[in-house]
């Protein structure tokens, strides 16, 4: 579908004014070129911290077996990642001195490892290399699906500006780093994108995959879920053939997003594997605690803050619904507004918040075509300006103070 309408080819040797040309682009390009732009910035950022780093020895926040420019971009937990493509998943848990479950393989899922692992094969790549070029492929990927999906919702120059924020956000640099955000990011604006076109068998296939390379693809089965009842009560024609599909793709999406936790206790003979893995990365916040649902943000609260921590907790939650339900939030469509809610209600449930929240929360991106972000050019420069120069600031954060 045309985004612009057609323009007649310029007289021979006569340039055409740039904002003619630039309505002539496609849409989709611009967002390429708004993502290689944000590359540029976040390389040098990425590239001028590890030189001071290692002119200056300064001592990272994670264990780095090895040196190199692509190792620093594998810090954190990317060797888990590299432990799983070389060497798959361990068949017994390891277990620290009191007895309990330490940090392993099995809190990390395998599409990411396994699609580095084939390029590696491919190209004679070490892992970290091929890491990042999957993960910045992918990065491209998820900021032209995102246009797409905003772009559908909102004019052309909000999803552009949503891009935008996206890509030169405070964590834009993680979508060139060897972990799996950005393969997420891809399959789950994919699937919305699906969603918004009515093709719910697409929705499908991409929800699996996403289920498979980070947790959280149970959203997408609550979003569907809720699409389902919309498109039921609603005025939109809907056919006993679109009904049967978005069941069974609830069904389907649900059992992927579910199966880690059975594969991971087959494989190891351990009941509750993949839980107690899980539980491991809370012992530095909260100590050895019990999964309780919906319990987490309370926990940490009340653990760091006490009283004055729930009430803050509470603050945070009735902020979000009132977010949710603006009327210019509401204006982005039903299915990412529910997506939003699902995605939302699934980090309140399972996880708990710590230094990887804002990264947890970068699947809200389509978010940002709000007009409460990009309704006025300052406040359009504003949001971008803060989101870029923030950059370096999480950059020394995440890998010298903490890490994500």
């Amino acid at each position: 579908m045309s985004e612009t309408p057609s323009l007649p080819p310029a007289p021979a040797g006569e340039r055409l004014p740039w904002r003619i040309r630039r309505a002539s682009t496609p849409g989709w390009m611009l967002a390429l070129g708004i993502y290689a732009l944000s590359r540029a910035l976040s390389t040098t950022l990425l590239a001028a911290m590890y030189s001071l780093a290692v002119a200056n020895d300064w001592e990272f926040a994670s264990r780095r077996p090895e040196g190199g420019f692509f190792a620093f971009l594998g810090s954190w937990d990317a060797s888990f990642y590299r432990q799983i493509a070389e060497n798959g998943y361990p068949s017994t848990l390891p277990r620290d001195d009191t007895g309990m479950v330490a940090p392993n393989e099995w809190a990390f899922l395998p599409l990411f490892p396994w699609l580095a692992n084939g390029v590696r094969a491919i190209t004679g790549l070490e892992f970290y290399p091929a890491a990042v070029l999957v993960a910045t492929l992918c990065g491209a990927g998820a900021a032209v699906v995102l246009f797409l999906l905003t772009r559908a919702k909102v004019s052309q120059q909000a999803a552009l500006w949503a891009t935008a924020f996206f890509c030169f956000g405070p964590l834009g640099f993680l979508l060139q780093v060897a972990y799996a955000e950005s393969l997420f990011l891809l399959l789950t604006f994919g699937s919305l994108l699906a969603l918004v076109r009515r093709h719910y068998w697409l929705l499908t296939v991409l929800a699996m995959a996403a289920a498979f390379s980070r947790p959280g693809a149970l959203a997408i089965a609550l979003a569907l879920g809720i699409h389902l009842v919309l498109r039921w009560v609603g005025d939109e024609p809907f056919p006993w053939r679109d009904r049967i599909s978005i069941v069974l793709g609830g069904i389907l999406i649900s059992a992927a997003g579910l199966s880690w936790p059975f594969i991971a206790s087959a494989a190891t003979g351990s009941e509750n594997a993949y839980l107690e893995t899980e539980l491991a990365w809370w012992v530095p916040l909260v100590g050895r605690q019990e999964f309780v649902p919906l319990a987490p943000w309370f926990l940490l609260a009340a653990r760091w803050a006490g009283a004055a921590g729930i009430v803050a907790v509470v603050a945070v939650v009735a902020l979000s619904v009132v977010f949710l339900t603006r009327k210019s939030t509401l204006a982005l469509g039903s299915e990412i507004v529910s997506y939003a809610a699902s995605y939302g209600l699934y980090l309140f449930a399972v996880f708990l918040p710590q230094q990887s929240t804002l990264r947890l929360l970068m699947p809200l991106a389509p978010l940002l075509a709000s007009d409460l972000f990009t309704s006025t050019p300052r406040r359009r420069w504003a949001v971008l300006s803060i989101g870029a120069a923030l950059q370096p600031v999480a950059i020394v954060l995440l890998w010298f103070l903490s890490f994500p």
